[in-house]
């Protein structure tokens, strides 16, 4: 059996040397990016059997990175990563053509089951629940400063982007972030 071939594309030095020694040690032959344009030039030189992306490379978007792997390689099966987990950002991920996506932080067995899984992540059964999954109020938080960061602090551009009155802006801003796991 021969040797899967995987494209890392991560910003992250250390994250991407971890990453690359696991998955090494697991079976996989891994070529590395620290940017978009390092890893279409790897996937240009070689073909590749999967791509792990991160959503943030540096100043670059993960998210536009897939369409433009696909077209070198349409067959490519891309796994997006994110420490910015939100429904939005799955869906997108998904309808750009990633095969599934895992947030951060996330080890080498989870990204090795998540590239060999041959059902994408809304088929899984529905009975294993993954208890690392933010609460949907705790992730409508992390988007929300995600998007004021974007937009400089400015709320009135921050509302228009997420599609709600700058006073619902402000009233949700006030309140304190939901914890990472619901209290019990």
């Amino acid at each position: 059996m021969t040797a899967k071939r995987l494209l890392l594309v991560d910003d992250d030095a250390v994250f991407v040397k971890v990453l690359n020694r696991a998955l090494s040690a697991r079976g996989f032959l891994v070529v590395t990016a620290l940017d978009a344009a390092g890893a279409l030039s790897a996937l240009r030189d070689q073909p590749m059997d999967f791509a792990v992306v991160d959503l943030r490379i540096g100043r670059e978007n993960g998210l536009s990175l897939i369409p433009e792997l696909l077209a070198v390689q349409p067959e490519l099966r891309i796994l997006l990563l994110t420490g910015y987990a939100s429904i939005a950002t799955a869906v997108e991920a998904i309808r750009r053509g990633a095969h599934d996506y895992l947030a951060k932080p996330v080890d080498a067995d989870a990204v090795v089951r998540a590239l060999l899984d041959d059902h994408p992540r809304d088929e899984r059964d529905k009975d294993s629940a993954d208890e690392n999954v933010p609460p949907l109020r705790r992730l409508e938080w992390e988007h929300i400063q995600r998007v004021m960061a974007e937009c400089n602090g400015n709320v009135s551009e921050a509302s228009r982007r997420l599609g709600l009155h700058r006073r619902t802006l402000q009233r949700k801003l006030t309140k304190r972030p939901v914890p990472e796991t619901p209290i019990e």
